[in-house]
């Protein structure tokens, strides 16, 4: 390990260290500070703050997520970032209610227990935790998988609602893609009993308490998964808050868990789901289009509502300037953006 280094965030005024040979934002994770973030691999922005002051490197990353003459201005991509002496950083997006929550993350071994076609290219992965490991998460967020016989991750998001004590199980929806280095696997290179490795939890786009304001849940594709927990959750409890969950697909075929939506909507008080296809026209209960544009159809005034987002980065910032035109603050817009990897 290297030399270790204060880092003060403001204007929270919360310290943490951080390990020269660390990001800092994984110094925040081991250290239960859930900062905003993202893909952790420094192509969406999520965690991009300013350098107040302090000598910090930043390891590659993507310039759509942090613009040169942003680099040159002093912002930075925390997941990106390593301490090379105290540093001050003010925090651009915070939620300081979540802020000392983190769950700090954990490695844990697992067994395939299931690989199961949902669609022509969604995929359903069950993991059985082995053993006494356990790693507890919160509804919307994600672990990162290792990718069997090489030292690379992916991050996939759970489906499932968390479950207490040792040898529980992970729900996954993943997407397979053609060349993907871990979804690529799930067309016959991954089968029940094979071992892997997990280790998370990480993501912030888990649930806010509050009672008094509706949700929209707004998902694409895989973007299914973590909106799958959310809405899980929401029945588990009974919520009595309103919910609008609109979901976007190409064709009918590219839908599931319909009966399973109806069933947890009818344990609300106030729900409904709005299926949206693009690529056909509007049938029975689907809507014609692209989701975005169907939400800015149907829905008025939104400045009572909270809004959890999963999807790729276009259509969450469709999404997010289709919502805030609406009146929903930016601030009680919650974000899981996907980025894909398609390396070999």
């Amino acid at each position: 390990m290297g030399d270790k280094h204060r880092v003060r965030f403001e204007p929270v005024g919360i310290e943490i260290e951080a390990d020269e040979e660390e990001t800092v934002l994984d110094a925040a994770f081991r250290q239960g500070v859930m900062l905003m973030h993202g893909c952790k691999e420094g192509q969406c922005s999520s965690c991009k703050s300013f350098l107040l002051d302090g000598d910090q490197q930043m390891e590659r990353y993507s310039t759509f997520a942090l613009a040169d003459y942003e680099s040159e201005e002093g912002y930075v991509l925390l997941c990106r970032t390593h301490a090379y002496g105290d540093l001050d950083v003010e925090l651009i997006n915070y939620d300081e209610e979540m802020l000392l929550s983190g769950i700090p993350p954990r490695d844990a071994g697992a067994r395939v227990a299931a690989v199961e076609a949902m669609t022509h290219d969604i995929v359903r992965l069950e993991l059985e935790l082995s053993g006494d490991d356990e790693l507890p998460y919160r509804p919307g967020q994600y672990i990162d998988i290792q990718v069997p016989g090489t030292e690379h991750w992916r991050s996939f998001s759970m489906a499932g609602l968390p479950q207490e004590g040792p040898g529980g199980r992970l729900e996954f929806l993943i997407k397979r893609y053609p060349g993907g280095l871990f979804s690529g696997l799930l067309d016959g290179g991954i089968a029940a009993g094979d071992r892997l490795t997990v280790k998370g939890p990480y993501g912030s786009c888990v649930m806010r308490d509050a009672p008094d304001r509706g949700i929209v849940l707004l998902a694409g594709g895989a973007g299914m998964a973590p909106i799958l927990a959310q809405l899980r959750a929401l029945a588990a409890a009974g919520s009595a808050r309103p919910v609008r969950f609109y979901y976007g697909a190409r064709t009918a075929d590219d839908l599931f868990a319909l009966d399973e939506i109806a069933g947890l909507g009818s344990r609300l008080a106030d729900f409904a789901f709005i299926p949206a296809l693009s690529e056909e026209p509007a049938a029975g209960a689907y809507e014609h289009g692209l989701i975005t544009d169907v939400v800015e159809g149907r829905e008025g005034d939104l400045a009572g509502f909270d809004a959890y987002l999963c999807g790729p980065p276009g259509m969450c910032d469709a999404a997010t300037a289709v919502l805030t035109a609406k009146g929903m603050p930016e601030e009680r817009i919650f974000q899981d953006r996907f980025t894909t990897s398609t390396d070999t």
